[in-house]
């Protein structure tokens, strides 16, 4: 068996459970519930075994980890493995004298999780009352001499208020801001349909970032992760299939990436039973799609085969059903028209509109008018 190079980062899932209901969560639709999550000293041993394997990053994330009254002894235990901890967090129970115990614990830094700039917006996206809580959260976070990065998921619902969020970004204080498009897993799988932007408001978001990068320079990093569907170029599954990271859901099942839980036959090993070392190295799920021997063509005899990796190997069961197809957000991939088809949505409902307006309900009819105004620049 050729060597596997040792991963860097574990994200570590130490909980499902969430105050927020965001509808373009990745979490799997199959929840874990909390009376199956492992335990104080079953985590501690898996931060050990990483720091052994060679891991030095952790994002200890959920679901929400502050709903883990253990959390303090967790830090503890990831900072005492040598791991450099960093906390991902919708904010909601982060206090004055939380946030000071986890830092006598270790924690190194914190991302915050940020739905929209408007209070009233991001709160019916959160589906929960949470901004002010937030917005205290990283000012605590600044406050306690933390790096502070925070996280918006983009979606057809803020991507036109992108100003207002990288504007946020820059009062509360932020290092870093990331702009993720949505992944489609899980329950943004299931809400694709009302998540899924249209090619003109990526476009304006792309401008509205290259603007302000220049504006701000480096301070704070602004990072966008390209939306793979509408670019028509896909993107390598968390820098490839088991080559740099690993997860452990709050069970203890160890994943590839954090979405593989749904794919069929994977059959993914659990830390109660096995080893992270023999997990990474040995086991059926993370050999599964390492390499290129697996690859179908076009992948195969594709040059960029060494940089994408094939693709999103969940994506493609999520669009295919077989996840050992080319990612079908490739523009070369065989399926590429069911990707097509998606993007193209959003403008047939636009047309829909101009073709019979009464025959949809009224705020039908108010929705898909401000798209197509937004589209058409009016």
């Amino acid at each position: 068996m050729t060597a596997v190079a040792p991963p860097w980062a574990l994200l570590a899932e130490l909980t499902h459970a969430c105050p927020l209901r965001c509808g373009y969560c990745s979490n799997p639709v199959e929840l874990v519930g909390r009376s199956a999550e492992l335990t104080t000293e079953q985590w501690a041993g898996v931060f050990r075994q990483a720091g052994d394997l060679g891991v030095v990053h952790t994002h200890l994330s959920g679901g929400e980890p502050l709903l883990r009254r253990d959390l303090p002894e967790l830090v503890a235990a990831a900072d005492t493995a040598g791991l450099y901890t960093q906390l991902v967090t919708s904010g909601v129970g982060l206090g004055e004298r939380r946030l000071a115990g986890l830092v006598e614990s270790g924690l190194r830094s914190v991302q915050l999780s940020v739905q929209h700039a408007d209070p009233d917006a991001a709160e019916r996206i959160a589906g929960a009352k949470a901004f002010a809580v937030k917005e205290r959260a990283a000012r605590l976070v600044r406050e306690a001499g933390l790096p502070l990065g925070i996280n918006a998921v983009l979606h057809r619902g803020n991507l036109d208020a992108l100003d207002g969020l990288i504007r946020l970004a820059v009062d509360w204080g932020a290092d870093r801001l990331e702009l993720a498009h949505t992944q489609y897993h899980g329950w943004a799988l299931r809400n694709r349909a009302a998540l899924l932007p249209t090619p003109g408001q990526v476009e304006r978001a792309r401008s509205t970032v290259a603007r302000w990068r220049e504006q701000l320079g480096r301070t704070p990093e602004l990072v966008w992760v390209a939306p793979d569907l509408l670019d028509a170029t896909p993107k390598p599954c968390m820098g490839g299939w088991g080559r740099i990271s690993l997860t452990v859901a709050p069970d203890g099942t160890v994943l590839p990436c954090p979405a593989a839980s749904s794919l069929p036959g994977l059959d993914p090993p659990n830390v109660r039973e096995h080893r992270l070392d023999r997990i990474w190295r040995e086991s059926k799920a993370f050999n599964a799609f390492r390499g290129e021997s697996w690859m179908p063509e076009p992948c195969r005899g594709c040059a960029l085969r060494t940089t994408d990796h094939g693709g999103c190997r969940c994506q493609a069961h999520a669009l295919t059903g077989d996840p050992a197809r080319t990612d079908p957000a490739c523009r070369h991939a065989p399926d590429h028209s069911l990707v097509r088809d998606l993007v193209r949505a959003p403008r047939r409902l636009a047309y829909a509109y101009r073709e019979a307006p009464r025959e949809a309900p009224r705020e039908v009819q108010r929705q898909v008018q401000r798209e197509v105004q937004r589209e058409e620049g009016t």
